[in-house]
């Protein structure tokens, strides 16, 4: 079904889709702080001369396994939230023997979208510089699309990202215009299209893995499996992955386990990253 021919508010606009939304969120800050009281970590690093220029680093209890470090980057439709309602998510990938960066970022009305991007290639950059580490980008609704645009841009970082996995992702821009969540992100077509990860050329090399919701919106499901058809038939290694059941608020919860698909998915990108 083409876009144009869905009532594109309800296919985006998840907090509406998904009543006790709240409740989600109330548990992420719960279980994140909860957490940071027992985790290995190093909070607040600054990546940048901005308040929000933050980031938490969350380091395995089981001693490091040398791989890449895995990036998370928090959703919110890039003009809500911040790290500290996400750090419960680094617990599968640190059991795992990974460490786990979780930056903080701008957020509109007050910056464009096109400077998130670019102050997120500021954070995957320190976290590259600061651990000697290559990154797996991982993210979240907007952190998926922000994910995305890391590995597709690989000449605004010191080395090239070669692995993803967004969940529930945002590639494709131009349907949002339309809906209230550009309010506050203000984009026209053209700056939706220019955004667009599935407008840019497709990375040269590496992997990726979309995950999504089972029981998310025919949009959200369409843009995970626009970037793996289109990215794979570039050369990149894509895999779609639907989370039986789980909507837009409950399909990051296994990120929080070391034994949940998510992170073994995880973990495989990380061993040919």
């Amino acid at each position: 079904m083409a876009s144009g021919e869905l009532d594109l508010e309800s296919e985006y606009n998840n907090r509406a889709r998904v009543p006790d939304h709240a409740v989600h969120i109330a548990g992420w800050q719960r279980d994140a702080a909860a957490y940071r009281a027992t985790a290995r970590c190093e909070l607040d690093l600054a990546y940048g001369p901005g308040e929000r220029h933050r980031m938490d680093l969350f380091h395995s209890h089981n001693g490091d396994a040398g791989g890449p470090i895995v990036l998370f980057i928090h959703g919110g439709y890039w003009q809500a939230l911040e790290k500290s309602s996400f750090s419960h998510l680094a617990r599968g990938a640190n059991e795992r023997g990974f460490t786990v960066a979780v930056p903080s970022y701008d957020l509109a009305p007050a910056s464009k979208l096109a400077d998130i991007i670019a102050v997120i290639e500021a954070a995957a950059s320190f976290v590259m510089r600061y651990t000697g580490r290559p990154l797996v980008a991982s993210g979240h609704s907007a952190g998926g699309h922000l994910a995305a645009c890391l590995m597709a841009r690989p000449a605004a970082l010191p080395r090239p990202i070669w692995a993803a996995m967004p969940i529930s992702g945002l590639f494709d821009l131009v349907p949002l215009v339309p809906t209230s969540i550009n309010k506050a992100l203000g984009l026209t077509i053209e700056e939706a299209r220019s955004l667009s990860p599935l407008d840019w050329p497709p990375p040269a090399n590496g992997r990726l893995t979309a995950v999504v919701g089972g029981a998310e919106s025919s949009e959200f499901l369409r843009q995970s499996r626009m970037i793996v058809e289109r990215w794979g038939k570039a050369g990149i290694a894509t895999r779609y992955h639907e989370v039986p059941e789980a909507h837009h608020f409950d399909v990051i919860a296994g990120l929080a386990s070391p034994a949940d698909p998510l992170v073994d998915l995880l973990a495989d990108l990380a061993a040919e990253a």
